[in-house]
């Protein structure tokens, strides 16, 4: 973990004090800093993909 880059990031470019920088996670730091990895929304191809392997089961009742 690069804690000097990350304090940088928090102390310096988001003008977080020693306490605040401290009491974040990393990943609430990258959160806030608009460098968290989120995942993209699923498209299309990809529930289709899904669907086809794990298809809905009819049950007779």
């Amino acid at each position: 973990m690069d804690w000097a880059g990350l304090m940088r990031l928090g102390l310096r470019g988001l003008r977080l004090s020693p306490r605040e920088f401290w009491a974040l996670t990393p990943a609430e730091l990258l959160l806030i800093a608009g460098l968290d990895a989120a995942s993209p929304a699923m498209g299309r191809a990809r529930l289709a993909e899904l669907a086809s392997l794990y298809p809905d089961e009819r049950t007779t009742r």
